[in-house]
C-alpha cells in the first residue's frame, strides 16, 4: 500500500512562489507515474501536472510556464514548484501516484495541502 504525504502549502501574496513536496512510502519502487491535482471551493478537482518515470511532463494550460513538476527518486519525493502565483491558484493541492504509466485515474492519493494566494 502506497502512502503519500504532501507539505509546503501556505499563504502567499500574488506573484510569489511556493514549493510543494509529496513523499511516498510503502511499495514505492514500482511507482511509474505521479501527479498533482487541485480543487478550489465549489469546483471539481483538476489536473495540474504529471510526470512519468523516463518520460516527459505534462501541465494544465493554466499553469504552463509558471509551475514545474519534478521527481527525486532517491528521496521518493515529487515536487511542484509554483511561481508567479495568482489568486485563482488558491486550492487544496493533492499528490497522486500509480504503478501504471498514466496521466490520470491514479490509484493512490495524498490528503492534500492548502495553498492560498492573496491579491
Amino acid at each position: 500500500q502506497v502512502q503519500l504525504v504532501e507539505s509546503g502549502g501556505g499563504l502567499v501574496q500574488a506573484g510569489g512562489s511556493l514549493r510543494l513536496s509529496c513523499v511516498a512510502s510503502g511499495g514505492i519502487f514500482s511507482i511509474a507515474s505521479m501527479g498533482w491535482y487541485r480543487q478550489a471551493p465549489g469546483k471539481q478537482r483538476e489536473l495540474v501536472a504529471t510526470i512519468i518515470t523516463g518520460s516527459s511532463t505534462n501541465y494544465a494550460d493554466s499553469v504552463k510556464g509558471r509551475f514545474t513538476i519534478s521527481r527525486d527518486n532517491a528521496k521518493n519525493t515529487v515536487y511542484l514548484q509554483m511561481n508567479s502565483l495568482k489568486p485563482e491558484d488558491t486550492a487544496v493541492y493533492f499528490c497522486a501516484a500509480d504503478f501504471r504509466r498514466v496521466t490520470g485515474g491514479y490509484a493512490y492519493w495524498g490528503q492534500g495541502t492548502q495553498v492560498t494566494v492573496s491579491s
